[in-house]
């Protein structure tokens, strides 16, 4: 992670869970993160306890709601105007709601379609626009899907959701050649974690808290910290070696 000193970094979603696990992670090794999310306040109070840890890298909190596609343009003007640009971006922001195939809110279907899709691909867009005008070539873009975007599980709340991230999955294999067309050596990554424990279940369940608690009683899940640690796995790679699809999941998570 040395060579990552004083780079900058985007997280989305760093709020909570596994973004924010992430941008603290990238903080202690000396980047400068750029975390975003609908509401700034926990990103501001992670970036003081960052600054008291003495960490050698900083965290600007910035509020941009991922489905308005102007705030995210201004987010990258804003960044490309106070720190530069983008080096690494890291398209955490994801969400689901219980909206099955033949009964769900076309509304809940087009907010997951705008965050889980349209955003990540505006972010990737925006930053390698950001590399390229730097001529930034080891740049790297992470994209944290789900072992949802490798298997259809049997549970219907889920099965929109899991249509997203099979586009993550897609998505990054198509940016992974088209930046190979471009001849450049930016690199492109997908994360799918199994269950982690996080607020996501509870935001999916938000009228029924024990039917989430229970989604993380049931086995010792994933920490939000065991999907930072792979994020710095992957950015420590040499940078000819490509690691496209990190699958990871809890030993006792049974699909």
């Amino acid at each position: 992670m040395e060579r990552w000193k004083g780079r900058v970094a985007l997280v989305t979603g760093a709020s909570v869970g596994i973004g924010a696990a992430t941008a603290r992670c990238l903080v202690q090794h000396g980047m400068r993160v750029v975390g975003c999310a609908r509401t700034v306040d926990k990103i501001e109070k992670l970036a003081a306890e960052c600054q008291s840890a003495g960490y050698s890298g900083t965290l600007i909190p910035y509020k941009c709601d991922l489905s308005n596609e102007e705030e995210i343009l201004s987010m990258f003007s804003a960044i490309k105007t106070l720190h530069k640009g983008v080096d690494v971006c890291i398209n955490n922001a994801g969400l689901a709601h219980t909206e099955p195939l033949l009964s769900g809110k076309t509304e809940s279907w087009r907010n997951m379609i705008d965050v889980n899709v349209l955003a990540l691909s505006i972010c990737t867009r925006e930053a390698y626009k950001s590399m390229k005008e730097r001529n930034v070539d080891d740049g790297h873009i992470i994209n944290i899907s789900s072992m949802c975007g490798h298997r259809v599980v049997p549970n219907s709340d889920l099965h929109f959701y899991c249509a997203t991230k099979y586009a993550v999955t897609a998505l990054t294999e198509g940016l992974r050649q088209e930046l190979r067309e471009a001849k450049t050596h930016i690199r492109a990554t997908s994360i799918s974690p199994g269950i982690v424990e996080t607020e996501f279940a509870f935001r999916l369940h938000n009228s029924d808290p024990e039917k989430a608690a229970a989604v993380y009683e049931s086995i010792k899940c994933l920490k939000a910290d065991d999907v930072a640690n792979s994020v710095t796995y992957v950015l420590s790679a040499p940078p000819h070696v490509q690691i496209g699809d990190v699958q990871m999941r809890p030993v006792e998570q049974v699909s």
